[in-house]
C-alpha cells in the first residue's frame, strides 16, 4: 500500500523484489515503476532516469482480470512479448504507456505467478481507479538490468529515481 501510494502521488519507484528474472524484460522483480495516468511521466522517465531518446515507449502492466478493460487482448501476456491495441476510450487514461499507434506492449499479472508485484498493481488500482502501472527495466540505457541490491542502490544513486524499495 505504501508503494502504491508513492506511485499515485507521482513518485518514480525502483522496485527490487525476489530473485532476478531471465530475459530482456522487467517483469516485476527488477523494475522501475511510474503512474501511467500522466503523459509527461514517459518523458520524465526517459530524461531523468533512463537517459534515452524521448520517443522510446514504456510498457503497461495490468492484472490479468482487468486486461480486457484496457486492451484488445483475449489471452494472457505474462512475459511482455505481445503488443495489443489499447482501447480507444482508455488511451487518454493511461497516456504514458500508450504508444503513438495506440498500442502497448502489455504484461498481464496474476496473484499466483506474480505475488507481491500483483498486489502492488491491485493496490494502485484501488487507490486510483486505474489498475495499470508503467513498468520498465531497472537499469539505464546501455547497462544490464540490476542484479544485486548493490546494483540497485548504485542505479538509484546515479539517477533521479525518487524511491528505492528493496526486498
Amino acid at each position: 500500500k505504501q508503494a502504491a501510494n508513492l506511485l499515485a502521488s507521482g513518485k518514480i519507484v525502483g522496485w527490487f523484489h525476489g530473485g532476478s528474472e531471465y530475459g530482456p524484460r522487467a517483469l516485476g522483480h527488477r523494475s522501475i515503476l511510474v503512474d501511467p495516468r500522466k503523459a509527461k511521466n514517459k518523458d520524465t522517465l526517459n530524461a531523468r532516469v533512463k537517459f534515452r531518446e524521448a520517443f522510446r515507449p514504456f510498457a503497461p502492466v495490468v492484472p490479468e482480470e482487468h486486461a480486457h478493460e484496457y486492451f484488445d487482448l483475449d489471452k494472457s501476456s505474462p512475459f511482455m512479448l505481445m503488443v495489443a491495441p489499447i482501447r480507444s476510450e482508455k488511451q487518454d487514461i493511461i497516456p504514458a504507456v500508450t504508444h503513438v499507434d495506440g498500442t502497448g506492449r502489455v504484461q498481464t499479472v496474476t496473484k499466483r505467478d506474480n505475488g507481491l508485484f500483483y498486489d502492488l498493481v491491485v493496490a494502485f488500482g484501488k487507490m486510483t481507479g486505474v489498475p495499470v502501472l508503467l513498468n520498465t527495466s531497472f537499469n539505464v540505457a546501455g547497462d544490464p538490468i540490476v542484479e544485486t541490491p548493490e546494483d540497485a542502490i548504485r542505479c538509484f544513486l546515479n539517477t533521479n529515481i525518487d524511491v528505492l524499495i528493496l526486498d
